[in-house]
């Protein structure tokens, strides 16, 4: 009874409740998030960082390069661009800290920095230094711009809403024309009728309302000249990533190797040199137990069988012949009949990609299956592939128990980072209870 008291109170209390922000729309919480206060400070602070920026890059620069001629420029003009590095630091921090936008520090320089003239040729030869000239160049013009159209909406808007609240402090002449000695002797009017201040209100509310959303989408701009001025370069980031892919590929190739030779050496090596022994000792007895030497044979001839099909699984799991010889389609239809459970495939290719992207089509739809045979308690399972566009497309789906996630049993990390060594995706979807969808996306390569 108490039970059921407690869960009342709670209910009462709003407990599991959605917050009033998921309530509202979003066009009416916005103005009152830490998000629209955080980019306005950043539109107010550009425009002097902008100015700040703006005026010492371009003495820096255009004293270095007036003085090029006497080479006394040269040092000059490093310094102004390491200055301008120096303020991609701040600007950097500053667009993490407001805009909540996480740039990565470009590259350092090429080259050794050991000594005052490499320093020098590497600051000038730097393409990440010319990038953050041009960015203190760029800073302080749209900031003229973002500056009085943030401001303007967000003062004339407040100004307007809480204009009833404060109208009545006007002096009643403060409007008023006077008495004028030129012009056409229009005069300004108060609004003060309920209805007029009404109006003025609602014209507040609408421009309060629209500012978050002004300044949201010329701060789009900003975003752009940070991460494309202030951060890595794309062709830095894909070194970075090809790098990073060839180490995976490299660590991959060494595991396979090291896997291939355990199971060389506990399997089928183990039983030829049984097989060996055996046929030794069933040589030494023919003569005297002729009986005892036809059974060692005979099981000397089961080991051989053994010791064959363990070969042939070793040389499938390389690559297989199939694959090889008659493409996806039967290759996959020959690992979905060693499945535990039922699975139904359905290949849809005009033809066929190169045997790289083939082979990893083909694994990854091995380890998928071995997962369900394994972990998923699966009673039926699919596979689907097509192709779509530049892109081939693997799907493996279950109906079996789910919550299947990278970094689980299964392998399904290793195979996530296999996939992006050649620019591959691995999506899974897999809610707890079932079912699972795992979807792998390849580079298709004809």
């Amino acid at each position: 009874m108490s039970t059921a008291h407690g869960s009342d109170t709670r209910v009462r209390r709003g407990i599991g409740d959605p917050p009033l922000r998921q309530l509202l729309p979003a066009v009416l919480h916005a103005p009152l998030e830490a998000r629209t206060w955080r980019e306005l400070l950043y539109v107010v602070l550009s425009l002097p960082v902008g100015l700040t920026m703006f005026v010492i890059a371009v003495v820096m620069t255009t004293l270095g390069a007036s003085l090029l001629i006497v080479f006394v420029g040269i040092p000059l003009l490093a310094a102004g661009l390491a200055v301008c590095r120096g303020f991609g630091v701040m600007e950097r921090e500053r667009a993490r800290v407001l805009l909540g936008l996480d740039v990565a520090a470009p590259a350092r320089m090429w080259g050794s920095t050991s000594g005052p003239l490499p320093w020098i040729w590497a600051m000038l030869r730097s393409g990440v230094s010319w990038r953050h000239l041009l960015y203190t160049l760029l800073r302080f013009p749209w900031a003229v711009i973002v500056f009085p159209v943030a401001v303007a909406f967000w003062t004339v808007g407040l100004v307007a809403l809480t204009y009833p609240l404060w109208q009545w402090n006007i002096p009643t002449h403060a409007w008023n024309g006077g008495i004028q000695h030129s012009g056409d002797g229009a005069a300004f009017h108060r609004p003060d009728s309920p209805a007029e201040l009404a109006a003025t209100s609602a014209l507040g509310l609408v421009l309060v309302l629209l500012a978050p959303w002004i300044v949201r989408g010329l701060l789009t701009v900003d975003r752009l000249l940070v991460s494309g001025l202030l951060g890595p370069s794309w062709l830095a980031s894909r070194v970075s990533e090809l790098e990073s892919d060839r180490g995976v590929v490299v660590d991959t190739a060494a595991a396979d190797l090291r896997r291939i030779e355990r199971d060389l050496h506990d399997g089928a090596q183990a039983r030829l040199v049984a097989l060996a022994m055996g046929l030794g000792l069933a040589k030494e007895k023919l003569a005297d137990d002729p009986e005892a030497a036809a059974r060692m044979i005979e099981e000397a001839h089961g080991e051989v069988k053994i010791a064959l099909q363990e070969l042939r699984d070793l040389a499938r799991g390389i690559h297989p012949a199939v694959l090889t010889d008659r493409g996806l389609d039967a290759a996959l239809s020959a690992i979905a009949s060693r499945c535990t459970v039922p699975v139904t495939v359905e290949v849809d290719l005009d033809a066929r990609p190169v045997q790289a992207i083939e082979g990893i089509a083909y694994f990854t739809v091995s380890e998928l299956l071995q997962n369900v045979s394994k972990h998923a308690r699966a009673t039926r399972a699919s596979v689907d592939v097509w192709r779509t566009a530049d892109r081939l497309m693997l799907q493996v789906s279950d109906d079996g128990r789910g919550g299947a996630a990278a970094g689980m049993a299964g392998g399904l990390t290793g195979l996530a980072e296999r996939l992006d060594a050649v620019d591959g995706i691995l999506v899974i979807d897999s809610p707890e209870g079932g079912p699972t969808k795992v979807t792998a996306e390849l580079p298709w390569r004809g």
